[in-house]
């Protein structure tokens, strides 16, 4: 397990001696890897499912070309906690392009945890229940790949939707969304350590992808994002 202990905080302005990365899905279109790769993006979390039925349209382009352009990549979940549970949607995952492998580009999957488009935001569940299917997609996904999922979220949902829950602070590294600030504020648990991954604009522009990104940043050096992508 890596975790985040230690790490020192870096705003985006600070960010350009650190890895800078991009979060893409099918919303993107076409993405030429290498003039991303050209542009200084170090690495890309890459849309792959959705419950246990939506396979992103464009993810099989995506990251074998990510990976070709020496853009280190990793998949991402998106959670529908009210659809089937943690394990179902953790083993969808899994067969469908959410699985790791130690070959210097692959970081460990990513639980995207927030409001659908729309209905509830919590999709019904109360706090403990959320936290039982939380729980129930980790332990899925780390029997699976021996990995902790990443999990990506924003302070106010997970407060929310998991009773400030502070159980998977001290297992899943933490990718937290907050646009325009100067730091992020980190959900309940994360704040004893620090966040991993931070998207800090859904606005961004990267050479290669037309109109907008979302930009993230590594909380590390190089070496620190090898070391998660390979588990060392």
């Amino acid at each position: 397990m890596l975790t985040t202990t230690g790490l020192t905080w870096a705003s985006p302005a600070q960010a350009q001696t650190q890895p800078s990365g991009i979060d893409v899905s099918h919303y993107q279109g076409s993405i030429n890897w290498a003039s991303v790769k050209a542009a200084g993006i170090d690495f890309a979390y890459i849309k792959a499912t959705e419950g246990t039925t939506y396979k992103d349209p464009r993810f099989n382009t995506n990251y074998p070309a990510a990976h070709g352009a020496g853009v280190i990549r990793g998949a991402y979940h998106f959670a529908r906690p009210g659809s089937s549970s943690g394990a179902a949607q953790a083993n969808y995952f899994v067969a469908n392009g959410g699985a790791w492998s130690a070959d210097n580009l692959t970081l460990p999957g990513a639980l995207d945890l927030e409001a659908p488009p729309s209905g509830a935001a919590c999709y019904g569940l109360s706090t403990s229940a959320m936290r039982s299917w939380i729980t129930d997609f980790y332990n899925t996904y780390k029997a699976a790949t021996g990995r902790d999922v990443v999990i990506y979220t924003t302070a106010s949902w997970w407060n929310s939707c998991t009773g400030s829950w502070t159980g998977m602070a001290s297992k899943s590294p933490l990718w937290v969304a907050h646009w325009g600030a100067s730091s992020p504020t980190r959900p309940a648990g994360w704040s004893s350590t620090t966040w991993t991954f931070w998207q800090y604009t859904s606005s961004g522009s990267v050479s290669g992808i037309s109109g907008n990104v979302d930009r993230n940043n590594f909380n590390g050096s190089q070496a620190r994002l090898l070391a998660l992508a390979n588990n060392t």
